[in-house]
This record gives C-alpha cells, structure tokens and sequence, in this order.
C-alpha cells in the first residue's frame, strides 16, 4: 500500500473509533519480527509500550525496517511509520517530511502525547539507522 492509498483509506473513514480499529488491523498485517530481535539493542527509547525496530539495507541500497510492539495501536502505528520509510534510500528516508504525512492522516490531534512521543522516537531512529547505514 502506497501512503496516497493510505491516506485515501483514512479519509473514507468517518470516525476516529473506525480509524483506530483500522491502525489495529494495520499492526495485525505487519512482517513478524523473529523473537531473537526483541533486545535492547533494537528497541526504541522514549516509548511507552516496548517498541523494536530493526534496519536490513537491501542489496540496491533502500533500506527496509522491521518493526513490533506489545501494544495493538503502536504495533499499527509502526506499520504506518514503516509504510512511509520502508524501501527508500537514506537521502529519501532523510527527505521525507513526516508531519506533513501525520497532519493528513490526523495523528497527531488524535494521539495522545505519550503515543505522540512514542511516534516520533520511531521517526527519530529510523532517521538515525538512513545517517549510519
């Protein structure tokens, strides 16, 4: 799914209810990250819920990112995040003006600011693994 289609999805949506049950399906529908991944060295600080995510740069140089949670909502908040990020190059990754995506998809007035926070830890790391990889 492409984050035009995404957005497009959000917005025949017409309650947060249905839109949060949407995120859920989301996360339910993300890659499985292997067990062996669940470490310190890939979660991401400054969530509440326990967040891991984990880069793999591919042979073309894109980098693809495999992400999970313990929580439903922030499970499908990686699989929006990774939606956006997953298969670009690093200049592309460092490129990508996420509020832009969050204010269309109206994230950030429906979040809560833990998970808000949590939202851009995710961002922050993936920004940090598209500068060293």
């Amino acid at each position: 799914m492409t984050v035009e289609e995404l957005i497009e999805n959000f917005e025949f949506l017409d309650s947060w209810e249905d839109k949060y049950k949407y995120i859920i399906e989301l996360g339910e529908n993300l890659e499985l990250l292997a067990e062996k991944n669940h470490t310190q060295e890939w979660m991401v600080k400054g969530c509440q819920s326990q967040v891991w995510l984990v880069p793999q740069k591919l042979s073309d140089g894109k980098i693809k990112f495999l992400g999970d949670s313990d929580a439903m909502i922030v499970k499908g908040l990686i699989a929006i995040v990774l939606m956006i990020y997953n298969n670009k190059s690093a200049e592309e990754i460092k490129s990508t003006v996420i509020n832009d995506i969050f204010s269309q998809l109206g994230l950030q007035e429906h979040l809560t600011p833990s998970r808000r926070n949590g939202l851009e830890a995710m961002v922050e790391k993936i920004q940090y693994y598209a500068n060293i990889l």
